[in-house]
């Protein structure tokens, strides 16, 4: 029966992006049919097979050995610092990404994850038939954050019509950056967060492909990654690095002090209205149906629906934070499918993060970005909730 639903909420996903298509006459079916195969392949071999299994393991290990180098930072500067039990958040979790961050840009500089990133994302290309720029965006976007995605291809941005602008755009919001997954797996299953990052690459190429269909001729299908990197020496990535890491940081905790803020406000304006009843009860109900086709037990739709709500109107770590609490309590499933939908950029404040990056890059094409921003939203929601479902399918 499970299985039944869950083919069931991937044709539901596919046939709204069919519904939104600006060009359904161009697209490219067998490239979507050869993703959606390998989303399958990939978690079956993850989580069905032992040598998945290991890789899992080993690749959370080496998270966790980098966590620990992280904190032995953290602990130098506070040592001293009496935290409360359970910890500091701020400290425990959202410091961590500033070492995340400076060996993302120390590995830039010294150009190992570009031309990584450039071949995974020519195969990607060569086997789906999409362009090179959309194939390299969507990995890229695995390791960067939207900003960050955005800018590396900003030398490409003149080839980009407004079909082209939307997948690029719909990838650096489906993904989430490399630098905060350290962040993540504080909070939630390392083993899903994990999944969930190829998962989430193929599906926001899968839905924004059906969306804004493009084609590219060859003469024009090439991408340019020796402008990436504009540190002149390592120190200088390192420090570039650890700034940007500082800033995420506090970008991060600002926002959450703003969302959480706010949401408990809507929920004091909603409560004196109707007594008892919060914005999370009512996303739960809204998200609900949805939630069951992914595979979600019926028992506990609701409040998942209510996570994964909270996740699209604030952001993905206002919804963590209140997932983490729920881990002890819901199924296995639950905490699988939850986990993968909410590692994502996918929420209201991404559309205004990708227009002003694209903005800054072409103030015309950030213009286009803002015009076509709820159904970017859309889309990657969708993508979120095609990959959720497809590792419900297998957990």
């Amino acid at each position: 029966m499970d299985i039944l639903l869950g083919i069931l909420a991937i044709i539901v996903v596919l046939g709204l992006s069919y519904l939104l298509s600006n060009d359904r006459s161009k697209i490219n079916y067998r490239g979507i049919g050869i993703m959606i195969l390998v989303q399958l392949l990939i978690t079956w071999f993850m989580f069905s097979t032992t040598i998945g299994q290991s890789i899992i393991n080993g690749i959370s290990a080496v998270f966790n050995k980098l966590i620990a180098f992280g904190k032995a930072g953290i602990d130098f500067i506070l040592g001293g610092v009496v935290e409360k039990e359970g910890g500091v958040f701020f400290f425990d979790v959202l410091l961590l990404i500033v070492f995340f961050a400076t060996l993302l840009s120390v590995l830039t500089y010294l150009k190992i994850l570009p031309i990584i990133i450039k071949y995974i994302g020519g195969i990607i290309s060569k086997i789906t038939g999409l362009p090179r720029v959309e194939s390299f965006n969507a990995v890229n976007s695995i390791f960067f954050g939207q900003s960050e995605a955005l800018i590396a291809i900003r030398s490409q941005f003149h080839h980009l019509n407004a079909n082209r602008l939307y997948i690029v755009s719909a990838s650096a919001m489906g993904s989430v950056s490399a630098s905060i997954i350290g962040a993540y797996i504080q909070m939630l299953p390392a083993e899903y967060v994990l999944v969930a990052l190829p998962l989430n690459m193929f599906s926001a190429l899968i839905v924004a492909s059906i969306i804004a269909p493009v084609y590219v001729s060859k003469q024009d299908d090439k991408v340019d990654i020796t402008d990436v990197s504009n540190e002149n020496s390592i120190f200088e990535a390192m420090g570039n690095g650890a700034l940007e890491g500082g800033k995420i940081a506090l970008i991060v905790a600002t926002m959450l002090v703003a969302f959480i803020a706010s949401l408990e406000l809507v929920n004091w304006i909603i409560q004196a209205i109707f007594a008892g009843v919060t914005l999370q009860q009512i996303l739960g109900y809204v998200l609900a149906p949805i939630g069951y086709l992914m595979g979600i037990p019926a028992n506990e739709v609701l409040e998942s629906g209510a996570i994964m709500g909270t996740k699209i109107v604030t952001n993905e770590f206002v919804a963590m934070l209140e997932f983490q609490p729920m881990l002890e309590t819901v199924s296995e499933k639950t905490i699988g499918i939850v986990t993968v939908f909410l590692t994502s950029f996918a929420n209201f404040s991404s559309i205004g993060i990708i227009a002003g990056t694209v903005q800054g890059i072409d103030r015309e094409k950030g213009g286009q970005v803002s015009r076509f921003g709820l159904k970017l939203l859309l889309g990657a929601t969708l993508a979120s909730i095609l990959s959720a479902t497809i590792a419900g399918l297998f957990i």
